[in-house]
């Protein structure tokens, strides 16, 4: 039977959670705030197929297919997605594959796929105490940045982000935007696309159990952020926004929403920097934990030629 694909919604919520909840995927892509906000651009079709959680999406105009989550035969699971792909006239291609998964894909069919990684799109991995506290040597630059701004700004405050603040959210980015002259990323990321996401978030906000953080200076909201779990112990910043003419507001922002989030997070993934130079300094400059690399995956052979069975591996 064909893989029943359909697109996702809200009440694939559950569905898709409990699935990565267990599992140690800590890419961003798996976050389900990030999957839903951005289904426009890519059609995301989600379904749950013989204990694998899979999806179908749309790249620049050609079906694509994360790897699937779950447990099971691999060599089987991957056959069944060929054949979907072969059924609607595409080749075969997975996008945003880490480490993992490309393991488990060689250790199953091995010389059967081409894997490549893209930097632009590597996730960026810390260690939550690291951003709460600003401990250390190599964070010295973050936490003088903190500091003076507490002094310059003595009167500001962080909040939880709470739905009366989403129209001042909105109009910060807009500013935001505005003051970057909309720096333009890859791959059909453009800054109305960042705004539409943003906007569904808020939308669904309680549906999507959004956690964030505002700061307020003043009465003015110069700062905002917002996020969702990836899995048991990664959570996933999705936007962070602030006027960068209050000296340290981003080193602060970091470092009270990363204090907000529950200790039960080991590890806080910061997403990608598209390959723009300013923001790959400024996440580096945090100096991650680890960078999660992601693979575009072809294959090499047609499926006949590929090896006998391995036994089932879990991811």
């Amino acid at each position: 039977m064909p893989i029943p694909f359909h697109p996702l919604g809200l009440s694939d919520k559950e569905a898709v959670r409990q699935l990565v909840h267990d599992s140690a995927c800590r890419n961003c892509d798996l976050n389900f705030m990030n999957l839903l906000s951005w289904r426009f651009l890519y059609d995301t079709e989600v379904a749950v197929y013989k204990h694998w959680l899979l999806f179908r999406f749309k790249a620049d105009g050609h079906n694509a297919y994360m790897a699937p989550v779950g447990n099971g035969d691999w060599r089987d699971i991957v056959a069944e997605l060929q054949a979907d792909a072969k059924a609607l006239g595409h080749p075969f291609l997975m996008l945003g594959v880490c480490d993992t998964p490309v393991a488990c894909l060689e250790e199953a069919m091995p010389g059967y796929f081409y894997a490549k990684a893209d930097r632009d799109f590597s996730d960026y991995i810390y260690l939550r105490e690291s951003l709460a506290t600003l401990a250390g040597k190599k964070m010295q630059a973050k936490r003088n940045f903190a500091n003076r701004f507490a002094r310059l700004y003595p009167d500001y405050r962080f909040e939880p982000l709470q739905p009366s603040h989403f129209g001042e959210c909105i109009e910060l980015a807009q500013q935001w935007n505005s003051a970057k002259h909309t720096a333009a990323g890859r791959n059909s990321y453009t800054w109305q696309a960042e705004l539409q996401s943003m906007q569904t978030v808020f939308d669904h906000w309680d549906a999507l159990d959004g956690q964030g953080g505002i700061i307020r200076i003043g009465n003015r909201l110069a700062a905002f952020t917002y996020g969702a779990p990836v899995n048991y112990d990664t959570f996933d910043v999705c936007a962070e926004k602030a006027d960068a003419a209050y000296e340290g507001i981003y080193a602060t922002l970091c470092r009270d929403f990363a204090r907000s989030i529950p200790s039960t997070y080991t590890y806080i993934n910061r997403e990608e920097d598209l390959g723009i130079d300013g923001l790959r300094q400024s996440k580096l400059s945090y100096h991650p934990y680890t960078l999660l690399h992601k693979y575009t995956v072809m294959t090499k052979h047609p499926m006949g030629a590929a090896p006998a069975p391995s036994p089932s591996l879990s991811l």
